[in-house]
């Protein structure tokens, strides 16, 4: 089991917390005025709960803040996207539910860094 895994990317950081057969937990760090590209995945589910800060969060055409200790469940194939839109890093701790876990089931609609 993975544990404790951290990687940069354009818009922050996650930090990979737990990595088992049939789930994953992330922490997801996204610096002010930054924001993940809008995508979508085949094969998981997700569930986020707003840990810090405030996050706008797209979930197919319905866009809404969310604060602290809010949660939103995203199915397969949805498209969503987080955003901060704060002057201080947001954070959202994720739970990917399904068949397979891995970072090329994204499939990305938008992306303000160029990446496909």
């Amino acid at each position: 089991m993975k544990q404790n895994y951290k990687e940069e990317r354009p818009w922050g950081y996650f930090e990979i917390l737990m990595d088992a057969p049939d789930f994953k937990v992330k922490k997801i760090t996204v610096n002010p005025g930054c924001r993940l590209s809008l995508q979508s995945h085949k094969k998981r589910n997700e569930h986020w709960i707003v840990t810090e800060g405030i996050m706008r969060i797209t979930t197919g055409e319905h866009i809404e803040d969310y604060h602290t200790n809010a949660h939103v469940y995203i199915t397969c194939e949805t498209k969503h996207r987080m955003e901060n839109r704060g002057e201080i890093p947001a954070s959202v701790i994720e739970i990917q539910t399904g068949t397979y876990f891995g970072e090329d089931d994204i499939i990305r609609y938008e992306d303000d860094y160029g990446r496909v």
